[in-house]
């Protein structure tokens, strides 16, 4: 309090501003524009790049991981599986890298349910942009730690001795393919990020459904040498299919029937999980 508000007793005085005023001030050609879905996406994308900046420890699913598993199983299983590790390597490093790439796709769930328990994703509701725009951009940000994944694994690849047959466009399409599927199996692990209660029991159920997709699958050795009651769970398998698809444009061939059932998994992926992930999102 002031010299003068002590001596005449009197409290100091506060500016009220005027109608005009707040009408100056609150005038709605003032306020900025509302961001587009896309604008608000990106943004939010870029948020979750940030994120890696500040804990780049997050970028080790994308990298050492990545890195070990291609060493360990060229050379554990290369010389039993095929003539050698080289040989089983042209055989094996698109089967792995898709094994790599889905795997890490659970860390959009358990990120998210990490942002709700800390209370995060409660201001970003409150926030006058696109609702989804929060976990289209966690995605978005997502797939660019896909697509780092399988460049480190490619390049592990090609220093070993992999040599894909469909050159750079073949590489590109496979990358692609992956990515596609990769974007559209996010949403899965986005639902049980919203209905499970915490991130270790996302993490929990996610490697439930990822060991069995990806190990009983045809990343590590053809399905004519498994069982029938077996080589029939592996012809559904929607990673059986990504992973035939991938082989086959790497090596400069073509699967229409592989790659037509992953887009139609990923598109059954983003409609029906999509979905169910908006509706729990906007009744939290």
């Amino acid at each position: 309090m002031s010299n003068a508000a002590t001596t005449t007793g009197r409290a100091p005085s506060v500016y009220v501003p005027s109608a005009d005023a707040l009408g100056t001030v609150l005038a709605p050609g003032t306020r900025p524009p509302r961001p587009s879905a896309l604008s608000a996406s990106l943004t939010f994308g870029w948020r979750a790049l940030l994120k890696i900046k500040h804990v780049p420890e997050q970028l080790f699913d994308v990298t050492a991981f990545p890195i070990i598993m291609v060493l360990m199983f060229t050379y554990l299983f290369g010389g039993a599986l095929a003539d050698s590790p080289r040989d089983y390597l042209q055989f094996f490093l698109p089967g792995i890298m898709v094994t790599s790439v889905v795997m890490i796709t659970m860390y959009t769930g358990v990120g998210l349910n990490t942002d709700i328990e800390k209370g995060v994703f409660d201001r970003f509701r409150t926030l006058p942009v696109w609702r989804p725009a929060a976990l289209v951009g966690m995605i978005i940000g997502d797939v660019l730690r896909y697509i780092l994944a399988a460049l480190v694994i490619l390049g592990v690849g090609l220093v070993l001795g992999f040599r894909p047959g469909g050159g750079l466009p073949g590489v590109l399409a496979g990358i692609g393919l992956l990515v596609v599927f990769s974007f559209a199996f996010s949403w899965v692990w986005t639902f049980f990020g919203l209905v499970l209660r915490s991130e270790k029991s996302v993490m929990g159920v996610s490697m439930m459904v990822l060991f069995p997709l990806t190990f009983l699958s045809n990343v590590f050795v053809e399905p004519g040498t498994m069982p029938g009651w077996l080589q029939a769970f592996v012809k559904v398998n929607p990673v059986t299919q990504l992973v035939a698809s991938v082989r086959a444009v790497m090596s400069g061939a073509s699967d229409p029937s592989s790659t037509m059932w992953t887009l139609v998994w990923s598109a059954g992926f983003v409609v029906v999980f999509g979905v169910l992930t908006m509706y729990r999102y906007n009744r939290r």
